[in-house]
């Protein structure tokens, strides 16, 4: 989607954002393949607001994160929701009442280089999407994480509403 819907601030042509921990970039053009996909932003940044803030007091309605594709490592992560279909299941049979979409499993992640050397047990923020803890089956190899608790999904409420 090249055009974001009202309220909802991204990178997109002509628009400005702040890169986080970097600068303000804009985006000038977007570099389609044969069947239409975006394959490449091509962006400009303002040397000047390194940290996130514009000399000029300009401001930016949104900040955006990264990963570089360059260097991130291949991970799983499994989104998990509620177990059952309704609030309050009826005893005896459980089996009916349960969530089909319960667990979500994602191959084709991204994170960053820094997971396969930190072997920590705690719960890490994946920006904007929720807490995650390593998986047992986890190895420096096959990183996979779970969701613990996601984060409001702002987007959502924007979408559903025009």
């Amino acid at each position: 989607m090249e055009e974001p819907p009202k309220k909802f601030f991204r990178l997109a042509p002509g628009r400005e954002v702040r890169l986080r921990y970097a600068y303000f970039i804009t985006c000038r053009e977007v570099i389609k393949n044969a069947a239409g996909e975006v394959v490449e932003l091509r962006c400009t940044y303002d040397p000047q607001t390194r940290g996130g803030n514009a000399p000029d007091g300009r401001k930016v309605k949104a900040t955006i994160h990264w990963v570089s594709a360059a260097h991130a490592l291949p991970a799983e992560v499994r989104l998990y929701e509620t177990l059952f279909a309704t609030p309050q299941p009826e005893p005896g049979n459980f089996a009916a009442q349960l969530n089909p979409n319960s667990l979500e499993t994602l191959t084709d992640c991204k994170v960053e280089p820094a997971f396969k050397t930190d072997t920590a047990d705690g719960a890490v923020q994946f920006e904007r999407q929720g807490y995650f803890v390593r998986d047992r089956d986890s190895t420096p190899e096959r990183l996979v994480f779970n969701r613990t608790v996601g984060l409001r999904d702002s987007y959502a409420k924007v979408a559903a509403s025009g």
